[in-house]
């Protein structure tokens, strides 16, 4: 018979088998250090790797848009560019899309329609980077200069800046024709995780605006965003991260072009990515290698400056919603 506690409550039964738990809390603590055993491991294979041409360029690497394999002259400031510029211009397409991708299904869209979409949406994400490339180059290239390109150009001619800034042949290649097709890329990305992010919005929310007579866009605007911009700021970041180390869709559409001849958006550039891509496999031990991994050192710290910047962003937003309530 079961003995009975003084206070009337069953005695807790007793452990069994401490070591297991003991076991999985060490290897749960070792895959943690695994992890940053793995990624100190590839910082400092990048430092060495990458140290010839730091030594022999310094901080001149990042301002020299001279790439000279013959004369082991090595500048990574045309990468650098194609990088940030072709990230910046995803973004700037994506991040609208994908908001009104999000806000359609959880708000408009008709419960017949929501999931497919959904799905479809999804499904984008798996397509292969290089399928999108070879589309970008063979169907999305001539659409963008013959509809997009050239109209472009003919409306800004003469226009101090914008003229400037569409200047260039209209072959739809360059980086306006790589951001576009990395904003393609993160879309599916970015949409699925605001989607996710708005249906957390408790309904009772939401019920409450459409009672007191809000309109959806009062809704979304001043119930949803509020109560979800950590995971928005989340979501943009990793099409960020998304877009920052995509590799064979823009070696395929960027033209891989090594000067900086103007700031035009239809200029043929090249990016971190591509420039490994195009040349590690052919370059000989040395300062052209060097000068490679340093690039690829360069778009770690990039990458990481990133992420650092969005917990910083996350962190304040959290602290400015605690400050308010």
């Amino acid at each position: 018979m079961e003995r009975v506690a003084p206070s009337g409550e069953p005695p807790a039964r007793a452990r069994r088998a401490p070591w297991a738990d003991r076991a999985f809390a060490l290897l749960a603590q070792g895959a943690a250090w695994l992890t940053l055993a793995l990624l100190a491991g590839i910082l400092l294979s990048l430092f060495f790797g990458a140290l010839p041409a730091i030594r022999q360029f310094g901080l001149g690497f990042f301002v020299s848009t001279e790439w000279d394999p013959v004369q082991e002259r090595f500048g990574g400031l045309v990468m650098i560019y194609g990088t940030l510029m072709s990230s910046f211009i995803a973004l700037l397409v994506a991040v609208p899309v994908s908001f009104g991708i999000a806000v359609f299904l959880t708000e408009l869209s008709p419960r017949w329609l929501k999931r497919p979409l959904g799905v479809a949406i999804e499904l984008l994400a798996a397509v292969p980077s290089i399928v999108y490339g070879m589309w970008g180059l063979l169907v999305f290239g001539p659409i963008l200069a013959t509809y997009v390109q050239q109209p472009l150009q003919s409306w800004t001619a003469g226009v101090p800046v914008l003229g400037t800034l569409f200047s260039g042949p209209p072959v739809g290649i360059g980086l306006l024709s790589a951001g576009m097709i990395l904003a393609i890329m993160v879309i599916p990305f970015v949409a699925s995780v605001m989607r996710d992010v708005f249906e957390t919005t408790p309904p009772m929310l939401r019920e409450s605006a459409y009672g007191l007579g809000s309109t959806t866009w009062e809704v979304v605007s001043k119930v949803v965003l509020p109560y979800t911009k950590t995971g928005v700021v989340g979501a943009i970041m990793l099409g960020l991260g998304r877009a920052l180390g995509e590799t064979m869709a823009v070696t395929f559409v960027i033209g891989n072009f090594n000067q900086l001849d103007s700031v035009s958006l239809f200029q043929a550039a090249n990016s971190i990515t591509s420039a490994l891509a195009n040349e590690f496999a052919e370059a000989g031990e040395g300062l052209h290698q060097a000068a490679l991994i340093y690039l690829g050192l360069v778009l770690f710290f990039i990458t990481f400056v990133v992420l650092a910047a969005s917990k910083l962003l996350l962190s304040r937003l959290r602290r400015g919603e605690g400050a308010r309530t």
